[in-house]
Order: C-alpha cells, then sequence, then structure tokens
C-alpha cells in the first residue's frame, strides 16, 4: 500500500471540504447564488436545477478527491472553483469576495501540482 504524505492528506482534505460544502449549499439550493447563474440569462427555475446538478458533481469531486484524487477531477475542480469565485466580482460583488475564495481553487490546484511533480511519497503520474 502506497504511503501518503502528511502535506497531500491535508490537501485532500481541504479539497473535500470546500466541495462537499459547496455541493450541500447547491443541494439546499442556496437563494444566494440565484443570480450567478441567472446573470447570464438563465431563468430562476433553470438556476434551481442547475444547482441540484452541480451540488451532484461537487459532492462526487469531494468524495473522489478524499479516496482516490484524479488529475482530471482536480483540474475539474481548480476550473470550477476559480470561475465561482471569480462569479463574484463579475455580479458585482467586490474584488475581496474573488480573493477570499483563493483557497477554494488553489487547494485543487496545489494538490495537482504535488502529485505531478511526485513531491513527498507520491510517485509521477
Amino acid at each position: 500500500m502506497q504511503k501518503i504524505s502528511l502535506l497531500e492528506w491535508i490537501l485532500r482534505i481541504a479539497v473535500c471540504g470546500t466541495f462537499l460544502g459547496h455541493g450541500i449549499f447547491a443541494l439546499k439550493q442556496n437563494p444566494a447564488w440565484i443570480p450567478f447563474l441567472t446573470h447570464w440569462g438563465i431563468s430562476q427555475e433553470v438556476a434551481l436545477d442547475l444547482m441540484i446538478a452541480i451540488g451532484t458533481i461537487d459532492l462526487g469531486i469531494a468524495l473522489v478527491t478524499i479516496i482516490r484524487p484524479n488529475k482530471y477531477v482536480l483540474m475539474y475542480a481548480t476550473a470550477w472553483a476559480f470561475a465561482a469565485a471569480l462569479m463574484r466580482p463579475i455580479t458585482g460583488a467586490s474584488i475581496w469576495a474573488f480573493i477570499e475564495r483563493a483557497a477554494n481553487w488553489s487547494a485543487p490546484l496545489a494538490l495537482l501540482w504535488l502529485r505531478k511533480k511526485g513531491i513527498g511519497d507520491y510517485p509521477n503520474h
């Protein structure tokens, strides 16, 4: 069995926690998130349906990341979290709302880099 470094576990937990939390909020159809979707011309009804799909995908990312991270899942997680954070200033919030969420996209990016470089006890993939 492969030994996993403490750094990798910390990053796995960070990514899992981010996507687990966001997934639950999406499944609960957080009304504060509706403007992020309606900004692009999506109706409120469709936005609520999309939140269910988004929440389900986010929970999948959390599960895969904690059990066995995959580079494609981590690339998606990085891009999705970056886009979700960027949605705040695009829809009128302060740039600080984006900056505050830097860990949401940088944790999966760091885990991806860690795995690619084979740092610690993890072989290159």
